[in-house]
């Protein structure tokens, strides 16, 4: 194995759409996170709330999971992008919610109006980049 094979840590948060279509939840490459684009998907047993930002809230606890698998947090994350069904009925719901979560941190972020999701009951997909530390980093 090379060394940078040792360097790369492969999330999987147990979805089944990682295994059947072939991805991470998370990517952790030296002190880089990359967290695959999030919804609220759970299991055939829990059914997707109907809300958006019920959903934004859902897939940011997820991605909080795969954050701290990777030895991060969310105060590291120093990107998101928003991926929005329905941008003007629903953006407001969702980046109210990235607030909440995320308006200390103050990532760099793009939120995207999509025609739709891989699921017809899913209205929000959230992607991250974090920096293993850099939560601790001084902001003047």
């Amino acid at each position: 194995m090379s060394r940078d094979q040792e360097r790369v840590q492969r999330i999987h948060s147990g979805g089944p759409w990682e295994t059947e279509l072939g991805y991470s939840r998370a990517i952790r490459i030296g002190d880089r996170v990359l967290v695959s684009g999030t919804t609220a998907a759970r299991s055939e047993d829990e059914p997707v709330p109907p809300g958006a930002a019920d959903q934004a809230r859902l897939a940011l606890d997820t991605i909080e999971q795969a954050l701290a698998h990777a030895g991060a947090e969310m105060a590291d994350i120093v990107r998101t992008r928003l991926f929005v069904v329905d941008l003007p009925a629903n953006g407001d719901a969702v980046l109210a919610v990235h607030g909440e979560r995320l308006r200390g941190v103050r990532p760099v972020t793009s939120t995207l109006g999509v025609d739709a999701l891989v699921d017809p009951g899913l209205l929000v997909e959230i992607e991250v980049e974090a920096i293993v530390g850099a939560g601790a980093v001084y902001e003047g």
